[in-house]
């Protein structure tokens, strides 16, 4: 079976006759432009979930959020974010489909929340859904540098030392702060905290990028304590 084949299964335990929805979001996925934000990272926020949840999850609503989370990804065009636009393809596709309204709600906030990935401490089901988007940051060595080349390649119009500033600039948002806070997802925290800072630092040296707090104020031995 093809991945492909294996998502449209997986959609279908969720949202069982929709398949023509799985197919459409799929597709969006599948942009010719994309190539992080592709079914590969979808499937494997949806392995994320279900490796991070716990028994109040609900689990429905957060797997909904998830196909959708990325489903709207422009990187130029758009008057609004590409997740307030994922949000309201949601609420539209859901909509349509005669889905309750509270449910179709929630899939749009949590969808929301993965532009800023800082959901509330009380937010279960955004706190899942963040560390299973964020995940690849903990990712090993070689995996991580993969999610820097397909990230990079969604940024061809960019010359290189443009995209590192912005670049920096995403990573400042994570680094030096706790990513992870799902139980399971904390055991990431460290490996993250590697990965962002040593980023940060090459690119710094590399672009001679001017910068205050974190990364020059971290011993570069000793990366950000995570918590076990």
């Amino acid at each position: 079976m093809t991945e492909r084949a294996e998502l449209v299964a997986a959609f279908a335990q969720v949202l069982p006759g929709h398949d023509d929805l799985a197919e459409d979001l799929l597709d969006r996925y599948a942009e010719p432009h994309r190539s992080y934000h592709t079914a590969e990272h979808l499937a494997a926020v949806l392995t994320r979930i279900d490796e991070f949840a716990v028994r109040d999850n609900d689990l429905y609503t957060v797997r909904l959020a998830a196909w959708f989370h990325d489903a709207v990804y422009q990187l130029k065009g758009l008057e609004i974010s590409n997740e307030e636009a994922s949000a309201r393809l949601a609420t539209r596709e859901l909509g349509r489909r005669g889905f309750d309204q509270e449910d179709i709600n929630e899939v749009g906030r949590l969808v929301r929340l993965t532009e800023t990935h800082q959901p509330g401490p009380s937010d279960r089901d955004g706190t899942l859904l963040c560390d299973a988007d964020l995940a690849v940051l903990g990712s090993d060595p070689d995996g991580y540098a993969r999610y820097r080349e397909a990230v990079r390649a969604e940024y061809p119009q960019l010359d290189d030392a443009t995209f590192a500033a912005g670049r920096l600039a995403v990573l400042q948002r994570f680094g030096g702060r706790q990513v992870f806070r799902t139980t399971a997802g904390r055991r990431l925290e460290r490996a993250a905290q590697t990965n962002l800072e040593a980023e940060a630092r090459e690119l710094i040296d590399r672009f001679g990028l001017q910068t205050d707090g974190w990364p020059l104020d971290q011993d570069p031995d000793h990366p950000s304590p995570s918590e076990e």
